[in-house]
């Protein structure tokens, strides 16, 4: 069990990330089901007070989850005044967080700093459970089961942020893996944008880009024509987002 020291903790502040993963044309979260409840959580942790929140967000991550080297981005703080629930002490009754000072410690407000993270569904191994869960699973953005405090909004809230960075994050390098066609390159658009789009145009607009190198490889098994196989150029990309990848979708 994580050893929770408060006096080497920041007060009243922490941190939530909502891991993204896309597969089978779905965009799913990474949650965490606690220990002796029924209720689940995204990935959170407390800020020490010698790291930044950045450097926070990176650890608590991978200790929660085993994931590291993720595209972490800050994207809001969620500070309502009615953040806190009486259920929480039973919850971290039943996970088994005891220790000295620490009721009154999770018994104060917190407001906590929101980040989303991508990663490629197909890169990620099995990933083992922490100190306070007993499983974790990739859940459905359509289908969330019960959250504790405000995380279900805080999901949404990342989800309205990353169809809004679609044209200045690096989204779909981080989503999909190293080689991919373009029709699940455009599942993943119409997926975060929440429309379908027209092939020859999205095709035409991605490729005048400049940000994707087709391969001599096709993707087999299917059962029409295979489609090519391509890879992001990460220069280009990473100019192109500094330009604004402007699709006017």
């Amino acid at each position: 069990m994580e050893d929770i020291n408060p006096q080497d903790l920041m007060p009243g502040l922490s941190v939530d990330s909502v891991i993204f993963g896309f597969h089978e044309r779905e965009l799913k979260v990474l949650l965490l089901k606690l220990k002796g409840v029924d209720d689940w959580a995204l990935p959170g942790g407390f800020i020490r007070r010698d790291e930044s929140v950045d450097r926070a967000a990176q650890r608590v991550v991978e200790q929660r989850t085993g994931l590291d080297n993720l595209f972490l981005r800050q994207f809001e703080l969620f500070g309502d005044i009615d953040r806190h629930e009486e259920e929480q002490l039973d919850r971290i009754e039943k996970i088994g967080l005891r220790g000295t000072g620490l009721f009154d410690w999770f018994n104060q407000r917190f407001i906590t700093m929101g980040y989303y993270a991508l990663v490629a569904y197909v890169r990620v191994k099995t990933p083992t459970p922490d100190y306070s869960s007993e499983k974790i699973e990739w859940c459905s953005l359509n289908e969330l089961p019960p959250l504790i405090l405000d995380h279900e909004r805080i999901i949404h809230r990342a989800h309205q942020e990353l169809r809004r960075d679609l044209a200045s994050q690096p989204i779909g390098i981080n989503l999909l893996p190293e080689k991919f066609t373009m029709p699940e390159l455009q599942a993943l658009y119409e997926t975060l944008l929440g429309k379908e789009l027209d092939r020859r145009n999205f095709q035409r607009k991605m490729i005048a880009h400049g940000i994707l190198h087709r391969t001599n490889e096709r993707r087999s098994g299917g059962a029409h024509k295979a489609p090519w196989l391509y890879q992001f150029d990460e220069k280009a990309y990473e100019a192109a987002l500094e330009d604004g990848l402007n699709t006017g979708w």
